[in-house]
């Protein structure tokens, strides 16, 4: 999968394998909390139609599980059949507006709300929660999970989504595998990497058989955990070339960060510990003033904070990359470009701004009015937002 990584600009079109974007800016998937019924509302299709007539070259849909006990709160979407009439109304609409639409599926695992699911979560080994005991996966569960993946792919196909992003990162199912810290396991999926990476690539060859070259597939691959004894970049590099040479994806997707262990290691800037806080029921609201400074801590913010370790994933592989964090003007999109990247993507900056792409394409100056406080984050339940714009 050779790639061409001549001189191009940001605002052209681009092939993202069997499709392609009207440019190379994606949207990147953020929980929309807005499917308190786990399915497609009103609310959902307008989230995403405004960054859709905004200018980017495709929003995610997130976070789309593949099965109801991999859900992170019970009011997501689990890829069935009676959520398919709702997802095909939202990606006509977005198709409407000009743009392609994917569909983030993957399964949450340890970070699943098992008191919402009333389910037990799932991880690679047994450990305590938020919500309680964790559950090692048994070799059924990771043998239905995997099927799973492939069923989601052909409702995404059904309805009509150009692409599919697997969820590999931020200590997910797929996630916690690949992490020495969480995965504890004597049998095939624990101990050596080969053996950590199993999931991962069983389940993006499983998509791939599923959907052929029906629609694009791309994966979401933590080059870091944020955490002691956590995955690292060094083994990174080897599970990418690996999907590689798997030939089962279209692009890589770099993040980083574990939403169990270490939220903020994702997003950088402020941790706003007292509107999380707030956003909870009691009595972990009580919980959290007192030693939330222990767990969300705070990372300095700065443009393409992703760029230092993404750029090794990039020296190593000739797949198609997307480049994530801190990517906010035509300079840092430019630079992504430069380096070899082919896709940048954005998300807080488009809850400030969801017409930002259209704005840096008439302005070559013009830059994001998001001053990453991240207050956006505590939303997520209530219907994700910036809460600067809305104050307006």
């Amino acid at each position: 999968m050779m790639t061409d990584h001549s001189p191009v600009s940001i605002f052209e079109p681009a092939r993202l394998g069997p499709i392609t974007l009207r440019n190379r800016v994606i949207r990147a998937a953020t929980f929309e909390g807005r499917t308190p019924r786990s399915l497609v509302t009103d609310d959902l299709i307008d989230f995403h139609r405004r960054p859709a007539a905004g200018g980017v070259g495709m929003t995610t849909i997130a976070y789309l599980a593949v099965a109801p006990e991999g859900r992170t709160d019970r009011g997501q979407i689990w890829m069935r059949p009676e959520a398919v009439p709702g997802l095909q109304e939202l990606t006509e609409a977005i198709h409407d507006e000009g743009a392609a639409v994917s569909a983030q599926i993957g399964h949450a695992g340890p970070v699943a709300n098992a008191r919402s699911n009333r389910a037990p979560a799932l991880s690679a080994s047994t450990r305590f929660g938020p919500t309680g005991r964790i559950h090692a996966a048994s070799s059924d569960d990771l043998t239905r999970i995997v099927a799973a993946h492939a069923d989601a792919a052909r409702f995404a196909v059904e309805s009509g989504f150009d692409a599919v992003e697997l969820h590999f990162g931020h200590n997910y199912l797929a996630s916690s595998f690949l992490s020495p810290r969480l995965n504890k396991r004597t049998d095939d999926y624990g101990g050596s990497l080969e053996n950590r990476a199993r999931l991962t690539r069983e389940c993006a060859r499983a998509v791939r058989d599923a959907v052929g070259g029906r629609i694009a597939i791309t994966a979401k691959l933590n080059m870091d955990d944020g955490v002691p004894g956590g995955f690292w970049v060094d083994e990174a590099i080897q599970v990418a070339q690996w999907l590689e040479a798997d030939g089962s994806l279209d692009a890589l997707a770099l993040t980083m960060g574990s939403s169990l262990l270490n939220p903020m290691y994702l997003f950088k800037g402020d941790a706003p510990i007292r509107d999380f806080a707030e956003a909870m029921p009691q009595p972990i609201r009580t919980g959290v003033k007192a030693v939330g400074k222990y767990f969300i801590k705070e990372y300095p913010y700065e443009p393409l904070f992703m760029l230092e370790e993404a750029r090794q994933i990039r020296a190593a592989v000739d797949m198609p990359l997307i480049l994530l964090g801190g990517v906010t003007d035509n300079a840092g999109m430019n630079r992504a470009l430069d380096e070899g990247f082919q896709f940048v993507a954005m998300a807080r900056a488009l809850l400030r701004e969801p017409d930002l792409v259209n704005r840096l394409q008439a302005q070559a100056d013009a830059t994001s009015l998001c001053i990453h406080c991240n207050k956006c984050m505590p939303t997520i339940y209530t219907g994700s937002r910036c809460v600067l714009a809305a104050a307006k």
